[in-house]
């Protein structure tokens, strides 16, 4: 059986896609409670992130995940939720619950690994963090949140420059935690995230004309 403390891989330079599109609303009513769960990042909220954390909720259901953000004592929190196959937002969309500018807080600030980011602790603030609605014991992940999943990997790829690692919570702190568990499909994950799509914009979207092929204007227009 897989052994997700081991569940990492870098993205390459080459073939990084272009712009992904991803439906994700914000959680009802999250706004509120950032304050009590995330801090201001200490690198540039662009360039400095490194990786995208992949972790499982141990838990049936979004409303759980988003409970423990509302803890008085030890909160935690996470950029985006993806809903299990018995809620109604499944194969619908995923939940936005962070802002990624922001520093969420997924990963203990002594974990770490040598393989990711030199080692580097304090890990929330260079990365993102995506929790999974799963049991993980013998709850196995549906098709639909491996794919999604791996279009958000593929949508911060796009979005962040220096983004590299791809990597399980289990591997930067394998001493406590196991998510997202030996029956989230890695390698099929894995592939997906590296394989080249060719619709990944919807088609209202890529109807647009590119600003790179937008000739600068000489008039005063809005804005001005």
């Amino acid at each position: 059986m897989a052994n997700p403390r081991e569940y990492q891989f870098n993205l390459p330079k080459k073939n990084r896609p272009g712009d992904v599109s991803i439906l994700d609303p914000w959680y009802p009513g999250i706004q509120k409670y950032w304050s009590n769960c995330t801090t201001k990042r200490t690198v540039d909220p662009i360039s400095g992130i490194k990786a995208i954390v992949i972790h499982a909720t141990a838990g049936g259901s979004s409303e759980g995940a988003i409970s423990v953000m509302k803890r008085s004592d030890e909160p935690a929190s996470f950029h985006w939720l993806v809903p299990d196959e018995n809620e109604e937002q499944h194969g619908k969309l995923i939940w936005a619950c962070v802002p990624e500018a922001l520093a969420a807080w997924h990963v203990r600030n002594t974990a770490h690994h040598p393989d990711v980011n030199d080692g580097a602790r304090r890990v929330n603030h260079w990365s993102l963090g995506v929790e999974i609605v799963n049991n993980q014991n013998a709850d196995e992940f549906s098709d639909w949140q491996i794919e999604v999943t791996a279009k958000l990997v593929r949508y911060c790829w796009a979005k962040y420059p220096n983004l590299e690692h791809v990597v399980s919570h289990a591997k930067l702190d394998s001493d406590r935690r196991s998510d997202p568990g030996a029956h989230f499909d890695w390698s099929k994950f894995k592939s997906l995230v590296l394989s080249a799509h060719n619709n990944e914009l919807p088609e209202s979207v890529a109807a647009a004309v590119p600003a790179s092929k937008i000739k600068a204007s000489s008039k005063n227009l809005c804005c001005l």
